[in-house]
């Protein structure tokens, strides 16, 4: 498999940055979810802490995503899709981005907000703004609404590409798979 896509398949990187950006925001949501289950402090606190720092990593990630994005073409979807759909899967595309981008974004503003620290992976990162109980308000209400659009734009996602694989029979899923 070549490292870089070609105009009949994604290449490594991109199959590799699509899976682990998958990865990740499942390990965000459950870290997120999960922690509710438990009694303030402990593993509540920790489950906090790998869902800010996980949080972050998406976000920092999805700018080497998009870098790898623009260097080669997209594969050519085989047969072509109807215009709608090429419409609708640039859509979902440009929101799942967004997403990507926006939560965390948001969820460090929150943070700062409250004043409290950002952690990633033993360091700080430093705070976006000055404490303000407003602007925390209002970031942690975005962050949630975006939290929970997530889980229909990425099963909406998913449910499009199975639908292009067993029904529309098309090649969209199969440019993503690592092996054929």
């Amino acid at each position: 498999m070549r490292l870089f896509s070609t105009t009949e398949r994604y290449g490594a990187l991109s199959i590799t940055m699509h899976w682990l950006m998958l990865l990740l925001m499942i390990a965000v949501y459950v870290s997120a979810e999960l922690r509710e289950l438990f009694p303030k402090g402990g593993l509540r606190d920790n489950m906090k802490i790998w869902h800010n720092m996980l949080g972050m990593l998406v976000f920092m990630l999805v700018w080497l995503r998009l870098a790898v994005n623009l260097i080669g073409p997209a594969p050519a979807v085989r047969p072509p899709m109807a215009r709608w759909q090429a419409r609708a899967a640039h859509w979902m595309h440009m929101a799942l981005y967004a997403l990507m981008t926006l939560a965390p974004l948001l969820g460090w503003l929150l943070l700062s907000a409250e004043g409290k620290p950002v952690p990633f992976f033993g360091y700080e990162l430093p705070a976006l703004i000055d404490p303000s109980d407003t602007v925390a308000d209002v970031a942690e209400e975005v962050h949630e609404f975006l939290g929970s659009a997530g889980y229909v734009l990425i099963g909406a996602h998913a449910l499009a590409a199975l639908f292009h694989h067993y029904v529309m029979r098309d090649n969209t899923l199969l440019r993503m798979l690592p092996l054929r």
